[in-house]
């Protein structure tokens, strides 16, 4: 159990532990540790030690994050902000966590705020996590009931209000700014940066953003040390990753792995393979925003260098499979036709760019395709590339095209060659 820290209480098909099972089996230990036998700057060298890194996607090291904040002749208060906003397609791993195992975000989030001085924390939850927002609201109320939440929590002086905020659903709240301004009852817009939040985040008041899975492995960080939570993975990176496929193998799911487990391991034997008569093509490793792998990968390392050698990214684990038998082009099109929707309109290479691109590649579908419409998207992925827009929205949504196109390049000719999609 103490290799599985993070789903060791989540058993499939049972409802949550409450607040009484959790204590029984360890749980808000960590938080009494913190709040009564550690200072706040010694939580934060811990998880700094442990070289435990964002699971959102970007991979920041998370004490340097906390580290960020102004020093203590700063009088603004500070808020802690645990982003939930789950809407990166082909991820699910926040959803386990929240829906198996609350009284565990609660405990990361006490000893998180405990940490940073935040006397307010808030859990940013995407809104049709319909069963996550009952178990979380449960948890919350059993957790003030029991003296975990509230004024002078167990004697330390520290006091914590965590409230649940379900949101009006927008895949740019997952950005931290855009979480923030939607917070604070705006448009979801992601902010010009600097500041960053950590200077004038929520209310203009200091804020850390932290990503749920992460803030789960702040007490077993807590609990059992820093050593111990490196010596959980298989490479540089600390601690178990959760990781996640989907598509056409036996058993798409999430599990919790030593970080640097292998694509192969966790497509052939956590996945348990390809289904009868399907060839792995190709895969995005970490979610919809990042570039497709092929089979040639497959005994690379999800670990934040690895896949990144490889021409992509870890992002959120959550591996999406593309199949011999799945058209790679209309793959690539759903995929873009989400992304412009989504988008905030802020920008005009985003606001514009990602239409247009998603009208290309409509066209080439239905038989409309021009042998110059290839270059044209070529060129989006550079024009919508990182830099160029307000945020990482679009330049998250080149990469499964930049990348289709680059691996995938003879279905889009063929597509255009032959009037339509084969596969239909």
């Amino acid at each position: 159990m103490r290799e599985r820290p993070l789903t060791r209480n989540i058993r499939p098909g049972r409802p949550p532990p409450d607040l009484a099972a959790t204590l029984r089996v360890g749980g808000y230990q960590a938080a009494r540790r913190a709040l009564t036998r550690m200072d706040p700057a010694a939580v934060i060298a811990e998880v700094a030690a442990s070289g435990l890194r964002g699971r959102g996607g970007a991979g920041f090291p998370t004490g340097r994050k906390w580290s960020l904040l102004p020093k203590a002749e700063d009088r603004r208060p500070r808020v802690l902000v645990v982003n939930a906003d789950e809407m990166e397609p082909g991820t699910f791993k926040d959803r386990l966590l929240l829906e198996g195992d609350p009284h565990q975000i609660i405990e990361g989030a006490l000893i998180s705020a405990f940490a940073i001085g935040a006397g307010t924390a808030t859990i940013f939850l995407r809104a049709e996590y319909t069963l996550a927002a009952q178990a979380l609201a449960a948890a919350i109320a059993e957790a003030e009931a029991g003296g975990w939440l509230g004024r002078d929590i167990l004697g330390s002086g520290f006091s914590l209000e965590l409230r649940l905020h379900v949101s009006a659903g927008r895949y740019i709240c997952g950005e931290e700014t855009a979480l923030l301004s939607s917070l604070e009852g705006r448009r979801a817009i992601p902010r010009a940066k600097p500041p960053y939040p950590a200077a004038s985040g929520l209310w203009g008041d200091p804020t850390v953003v932290n990503n749920v899975e992460t803030i789960a492995n702040v007490p077993h960080i807590v609990a059992n040390g820093a050593e111990w939570f490196r010596g959980l993975a298989r490479g540089a990176d600390g601690g178990t990753k959760i990781y996640g496929a989907s598509g056409r193998v036996k058993r798409p799911g999430a599990w919790e792995l030593p970080m640097g487990t292998t694509i192969r391991e966790i497509v052939e034997d956590h996945a348990g393979g390809m289904r009868a008569g399907y060839r792995l093509r190709g895969l995005l490793p970490g979610g919809a925003s990042t570039d497709f792998l092929l089979a040639e990968h497959l005994d690379v390392a999800m670990d934040f260098a690895s896949v990144e050698k490889a021409g992509s990214r870890l992002g959120t684990g959550t591996m999406i499979i593309l199949d011999d038998r799945t058209c790679p082009v209309a793959m690539v099109h759903n995929l873009e036709r989400f992304f412009a929707r989504e988008s905030c309109g802020w920008c005009t290479p985003c606001r514009d760019g990602l239409p247009w691109v998603e009208r290309i590649l409509a066209a080439i579908e239905a038989g409309d395709g021009q042998p110059d419409d290839l270059a044209l998207l070529a060129w989006h992925t550079q024009a919508l590339g990182p830099g160029r827009t307000f945020c990482a929205h679009a330049p998250g949504a080149m990469e499964p095209l930049q990348s289709g196109l680059k691996h995938f390049r003879a279905d889009f000719e063929r597509h255009i060659a032959e009037g339509g999609c084969p596969w239909k």
